[in-house]
């Protein structure tokens, strides 16, 4: 049985997640994984990755009748998500590009 595209990108997520501990002590990502949008209607998975060090937030969609785009935003905790996200092909999104990801966004100069 072939996993999901939530399932791909977990499993990338989850690398990235175990590369950043090992490599960075002030970096220490929460990954989380929503169905609500299905909830309400909306045919599509949402992952955010928090810092709760600096409180932002990068945020993932994948939409059912897109399954070969990934849709994302780098945002904050604390704030609601602004209207605009970027796309990016499903493939392209590697292990490698979410640890660079989570490094350049979450990184602080005051650790």
């Amino acid at each position: 049985m072939s996993q999901t595209p939530l399932e791909i990108l977990s499993d990338r997520a989850t690398e990235a997640h175990a590369r950043i501990q090992q490599d960075f002590q002030t970096i220490n990502p929460v990954v989380g994984l929503h169905r609500g949008m299905r909830d309400i209607g909306f045919p599509a998975d949402t992952m955010t990755i928090d810092c709760l060090k600096t409180h932002r937030r990068i945020i993932l969609v994948l939409h059912d009748n897109q399954p070969e785009i990934v849709s994302y935003q780098f945002a904050y905790r604390d704030k609601d998500p602004d209207d605009e996200f970027q796309a990016i092909a499903f493939n392209e999104l590697s292990t490698q590009m979410i640890y660079d990801w989570i490094v350049s966004y979450f990184s602080t100069t005051d650790s």
